[in-house]
């Protein structure tokens, strides 16, 4: 877990780094011990009013794939830069006209012990057709604990960062340099 320093910095790295004219606005940068998400705005398609819902929705389609063609070689160059100074693994997306598509990005092994229970609520969602296998199953259902603790995780990570602020001023931090009145 980073803190809030840590996330604003990395987000100020990408903000500086990122070619002007690559996003509208970059909305989200995330991470986490494996991977740093970046996601941005583009244009929408511009479309005329009685444009049904079905061709709104293939021209954001089409734009997403046209832009994921089309700046690839800059992310990549960005990723790689990324990559060394952070040592984890960049993924890319988009926010057009309201969709949000992520590109190719990490999908990390968790390891987990389950007892039976818990084992026999991942295999009620397969034999129910809502996941394929239990990983499928678990990512489902941490996506539904997500979506509905969204408040509570926020203050848990809340309260981790403040654990790690008072860690560091614990009596094996360093402590702060002095310095002279000319500043060294």
């Amino acid at each position: 877990m980073i803190t809030t320093e840590q996330q604003q910095k990395l987000r100020g790295w990408f903000t500086g780094r990122l070619p002007d004219d690559l996003f509208e606005e970059l909305t989200e940068v995330t991470v986490d011990r494996e991977e740093i998400t970046v996601i941005g705005r583009i244009p929408a398609p511009r479309l005329a009013e009685e444009a049904s819902a079905g061709e709104r929705e293939a021209a954001v389609q089409g734009r997403i794939e046209e832009f994921r063609e089309r700046t690839r070689e800059d992310r990549i160059a960005v990723a790689r830069e990324a990559e060394h100074r952070f040592r984890r693994k960049v993924s890319w997306g988009v926010e057009c006209g309201g969709q949000r598509a992520l590109f190719t990005h990490v999908a990390a092994p968790v390891m987990t012990r389950l007892r039976q229970p818990e084992r026999q609520v991942l295999d009620t969602l397969i034999a129910g057709g809502v996941a394929r296998s239990r990983s499928d199953a678990l990512a489902w259902c941490v996506r539904l604990v997500q979506r509905h603790a969204d408040d509570w995780l926020t203050e848990l990570r809340d309260s981790l960062e403040h654990v790690q602020r008072v860690r560091a001023q614990g009596p094996d931090a360093e402590p702060p340099r002095e310095t002279t009145q000319d500043g060294e």
